[in-house]
């Protein structure tokens, strides 16, 4: 039996994306959580661009007494781990409750991380690969919006008439 509905999902290692990111490695000296919302702006554009289920995981390995906590926001979900997970053992757990017939890729450079998420089925992206296809994906809504601009700007009155009204205008405006 085959499964021909198969979901696409994109698992983001949060943290280990910020440090891999040039910009954003900069931006969490001053400003962890602005480093966060700024990754994950781009990740919300790009799901909402490729249609991918998107999934950033934030670890809190070492906040004492922190609870798991899970955001969903507009085309992803947001996770913030426990006290003593990594992002890692919950992306392993996770990966393993989806189907194999879905398609899963991970984004981070953890070596270790991306032998286990090959050995369970998932692709890997690194970091420098996901910010490649987020940048693309970034510079093609671009000109996507740049073009329904000028269509918009572009508004002749008449492409808005009826050919009668058209024509009628046109025998009117000869006549002059």
């Amino acid at each position: 039996m085959r499964r021909t509905n198969k979901n696409s999902y994109l698992i983001v290692d949060g943290y280990n994306i910020i440090n891999a990111w040039d910009r954003l490695k900069e931006i969490s000296k001053e400003d962890l959580e602005s480093a966060r919302e700024k990754l994950i702006h781009y990740i919300i554009e790009y799901a909402q661009y490729t249609g991918k289920k998107a999934i950033i995981v934030f670890d809190a390995y070492n906040v004492k007494n922190s609870k798991e906590k899970i955001e969903e926001r507009k085309y992803i979900t947001i996770v913030y781990t426990k006290e003593h997970q990594t992002a890692d053992s919950y992306i392993e757990k996770y990966i393993s409750s989806l189907s194999k017939y879905d398609d899963i890729e991970v984004a981070t450079s953890d070596y270790a991380e991306q032998q286990i998420i090959l050995g369970k089925g998932a692709s890997r992206i690194s970091a420098r690969e996901l910010k490649l296809y987020v940048d693309s994906a970034m510079v093609k809504i671009k000109e996507e919006q740049e073009k329904r601009q000028q269509k918009i700007q572009r508004n002749f009155l008449e492409e808005r008439l009826d050919k009668d009204i058209l024509s009628k205008l046109e025998n009117i405006r000869r006549k002059r």
